[in-house]
């Protein structure tokens, strides 16, 4: 590929929308693959395949940086002691047991959903269905109290069932963030548990994604495509922090119903343009 501005700047627009839309509920992959429709860069089909998936490596760095007290489970007092937190490891435990059905859904159907359902029609239809699905749920949350209100009160049996919920997230446009925040607050979770866990999930998935497309793609980089994967993932990097900060904000005070109204509308929108032949 040609390495020019227009490129570079391509590569820093798409890395501020993975860090926008990566942790809210509205589908990255989907906004990622829409942006590609109008803004395509340079790049081969196959670099490009594993580019949106690789980049979102540096919005889940930003998590890991931002919640490291509440991930990292061995705490340092000083250079002699050291105290191991087994709360945190029972969260990554059944992190592990989360990640089991969309681990396994991936490995049989990833080739599949790509050649299949990688298009404006599914992410349209996805978009609106999950858009809906928030507004349902919240409307009906406001009869209920949350059975789960801290992270540490997350049992096994709910951790798996989010995990069953992650799976629709293999589809194009279903948002992974919105489908376990989906699942979660269906079961009884509160708001600020269900995007917790959710940052949670994002580790090991994300790794484990970005492994198997760099794997495909053979590791091998030309200067040019490396330094875009580094642009890519540093600007994600940066816009997830502040996005990351929000979210927590907002959900503390409201509901996501608002992020149902914004699929919606996008969704509408994607189904038109397709029909007037412009995606």
């Amino acid at each position: 590929m040609e390495l020019n501005l227009i490129e570079i700047l391509k590569v820093i627009f798409l890395g501020i929308v993975e860090g926008i839309t990566e942790w809210l509920p509205i589908s990255s992959t989907g906004h990622m693959l829409i942006v590609d429709e109008f803004l395509q860069m340079n790049t081969s089909d196959a670099f490009k395949e594993m580019f949106f998936v690789v980049i979102q490596l540096g919005a889940i760095l930003a998590v890991v940086v931002m919640f490291w007290k509440k991930m990292f489970p061995f705490q340092f007092k000083d250079k002699k002691s050291s105290v191991i937190r087994k709360d945190i490891f029972s969260v990554w435990f059944k992190v592990v047991v989360a990640c089991i059905p969309g681990a396994l859904v991936t490995i049989l159907f990833d080739d599949f959903i790509e050649a299949h359902l990688h298009t404006p029609a599914v992410i349209a239809a996805t978009l609106i269905i999950y858009g809906a699905a928030f507004i349902f749920i919240e409307d009906w949350n406001k009869k209920r109290t949350p059975k789960t209100i801290r992270l540490s009160d997350l049992t096994y049996k709910t951790a798996f069932i989010i995990g069953l919920f992650q799976v629709l997230s293999i589809i194009p446009g279903t948002s992974r963030s919105g489908a376990t925040i989906i699942g979660a607050l269906l079961i009884g979770v509160s708001r600020v548990v269900a995007a917790e866990f959710t940052f949670f999930l994002a580790v090991p998935v994300m790794f484990g994604l970005s492994a198997i497309k760099m794997i495909k793609f053979g590791l091998s980089f030309t200067g040019a495509e490396l330094f875009i994967l580094i642009l890519g993932m540093a600007v994600a990097f940066i816009v997830s922090v502040f996005v990351i900060k929000f979210l927590m904000s907002y959900i503390k005070k409201h509901d996501f119903k608002v992020f149902g109204w914004y699929r919606i509308a996008l969704g509408i929108l994607i189904l038109g343009l397709a029909f007037a032949g412009i995606m």
